[in-house]
Parts: structure tokens; C-alpha cells; sequence
């Protein structure tokens, strides 16, 4: 019974598109490496200009040297009729690193990218059903199927790094994309500041408004007799938040059953406006927060009911400070 699975696995094996496109001539302008793969490689010269080159990758550096490092590399997918699947370009602009490991499998994406060196440009061919099975591990989509069962890989090296090298480069990376980050977020604090004057000018509330040192603007419509919280200490509050440009309301307690919602002052579990907002109240304080988005959730907003950039309004009455 078992040489009867095998052989039939064989034939399975012999007449899947994988074996036929082995036997399958080259196309015109591309060789095969020894593992079956496809491809058309180019060094970039001094002049920065590309010339075809050999696979000789252990005459350039040899692979076994390259072991634990990373490569940068920008990719694109193409279908075998020119159709872009995906472009790493367009998603982030630095290249994306590739770990060159000890052990890839034969024909994989990884160990075309592995034959690349940087200052190289490549083109892979890669049967569909090979790739999908080694290196994305799941089906072919059918959409790849009717083009030809067939893909392209290009490949850009730029630069290769030690795990030391890769982790100073993303450190220095995330500190660039901090200061950006907080560069943009102090631009926009002073765009909706002042859209909050105007908000209270026009609403004849500029005299009653105050703000708190950290930026967050309050009006105090009922003033409470306790004492205002202090960090660490727990608040309960009821609320209602709208996004002011609108009036849209995206959140309130009457949408919880009227529970008040709880939270550590202080402690980060909250946005910044409402810590900062919350700690200028009395107990029993009933007040608007006017909260610029940088305090708020920022140019990225959230969900589908606080677009980016928003500056928002709440409406709390801080009920109990335990």
C-alpha cells in the first residue's frame, strides 16, 4: 500500500506545472542559476551605470561570510505580463532588510535574494507555484494562474549590515521619525489652538476659558466643592465626546448605560487632555474640555469617527475621586 502512495505522489509530482516549468526553456535574456531559478543580474559601475554580471557570488563575496548579516534591499512583484503586484517602494522608503540565514530553500525568493550583492540589480523568474509553496506558504491565487503561473521578482541591493550596524541604523531611524513626529505635532498644536480661541470667541466663552500648562483648554460650567485629584489617585467620569469642527459625537457614557468610566490619573491610560483636563477639577466639577489632537489622538486619528488632526470637545462631570 505505501508503494502504491508513493508512486502515486511521483506522478503527481511529474506532471505538476512546477516540474514542467523546469523542463521549460529559458526565456530569451535570462539564465538559470544551479538551484533552477531564473534571472538577469546587473552591477551597478562607478559612473552608476548597470552592466550585466555573472552569478558568481562566491568569486564577488562568498555567501558562507554573509551568514547572520542583513541585506537592504527594495523589491517589486510583477506578474509574468508586467502587472505590479506589490512594490516595497510605495510602502515604506527605506529598503527592507532581508537576515541572510545559514540554510534557504532551493529556488526560493530568499535564496535569489541571497545571490545579490549590493550596488547589484536582479531580475528572478520564479515559477508561481514554487514561490507561493516556499517562500509565502499558501495557494496560488487564481488572478497569478490565468497570467501565466508565473512571477517576477526585481531586486535592488543597497546595503549590507552586521546585526550591530542594522539595530544603530533602526535606532537612529526611530529617532529621526520622534523628532519629525514632534516636529509636526507642535505645528499643529498652534493650528488648533487657535481654532480653539476662535471656538471660544464665538461662542462668548474666552472670558470663563482657562488652559492648563500642558495645552488643554477647559471651561468650568459647574464648580465642585471637593478637592481637585491628584496622580495616582483613581477618577471616575461621566462624558460625552464630540469632534468639534462638527458636533459629531463619537463616544459618551449614555452609550455605556450612564457608568461612569474609571481611570488611574496620571498614568498614561487616557489621552493627554483628559489627564491634564481632569486634574484642573474639583470633585463634583462639571466642565468642557477643549483638547487640540496632538493631546487627542493625533494625525492619525481613530477609528472611523475622529478623522486625523481633530481637535475635540467633552463635556465631564468628574464624579468621584477615590
Amino acid at each position: 500500500m505505501k508503494y502504491f502512495l508513493n508512486l502515486f505522489l511521483l506522478l503527481v509530482a511529474l506532471a505538476s506545472p512546477t516540474c514542467l516549468w523546469a523542463q521549460a526553456p529559458t526565456p530569451p535574456g535570462f539564465e538559470r542559476s544551479p538551484s533552477g531559478t531564473e534571472y538577469k543580474l546587473f552591477r551597478r559601475d562607478a559612473a552608476g551605470h548597470y552592466a550585466p554580471r555573472t552569478l558568481a557570488p562566491a568569486g564577488d563575496v562568498p555567501y558562507a561570510s554573509r551568514v547572520g548579516q542583513v541585506l537592504l534591499v527594495y523589491i517589486q512583484y510583477r506578474t509574468d505580463r508586467d502587472s505590479v503586484l506589490m512594490d516595497t517602494r510605495q510602502m515604506r522608503p527605506e529598503p527592507v532588510p532581508i537576515p541572510l540565514g545559514p540554510t534557504l530553500p532551493k529556488g526560493s525568493i530568499e535564496e535569489a535574494v541571497s545571490l545579490v550583492l549590493p550596488g547589484d540589480s536582479a531580475i528572478f523568474r520564479f515559477n508561481a507555484d514554487t514561490v507561493f509553496a516556499k517562500s509565502l506558504r499558501q495557494p496560488v491565487p487564481p488572478f497569478i494562474q490565468r497570467t501565466g503561473n508565473a512571477l517576477r521578482v526585481t531586486v535592488v541591493a543597497k546595503q549590507l549590515l552586521t546585526p550591530e550596524q542594522m539595530q544603530a541604523k533602526q535606532q537612529a531611524l526611530l529617532a529621526e521619525q520622534e523628532r519629525l513626529a514632534k516636529a509636526r505635532a507642535a505645528k499643529q498644536l498652534v493650528k488648533d489652538d487657535a481654532a480653539i480661541q476662535a471656538y471660544l470667541k464665538k461662542n462668548k466663552l474666552t472670558a470663563k476659558a482657562k488652559k492648563t500648562p500642558g495645552g488643554t483648554w477647559y471651561v468650568v460650567t459647574t464648580l465642585g466643592k471637593g478637592l481637585p485629584p491628584k496622580k495616582g489617585q483613581t477618577v471616575s467620569v461621566k462624558y460625552r465626546g464630540t469632534v468639534l469642527a462638527t458636533g459629531q459625537e463619537f463616544d459618551s457614557s449614555a452609550k455605556h448605560g450612564g457608568t461612569p468610566f474609571d481611570f488611574l490619573l496620571g498614568a498614561g491610560q487616557v489621552i493627554k487632555g483628559w489627564d491634564q483636563g481632569i486634574a484642573a477639577l474639583p470633585k463634583g466639577s462639571k466642565a468642557m474640555l477643549l483638547i487640540p489632537s496632538p493631546l487627542a489622538y493625533g494625525e492619525r486619528g481613530a477609528g472611523g469617527d475622529i478623522p486625523p488632526n481633530a481637535v475635540l470637545r467633552f463635556d465631564v462631570e468628574l464624579v468621584n475621586v477615590k
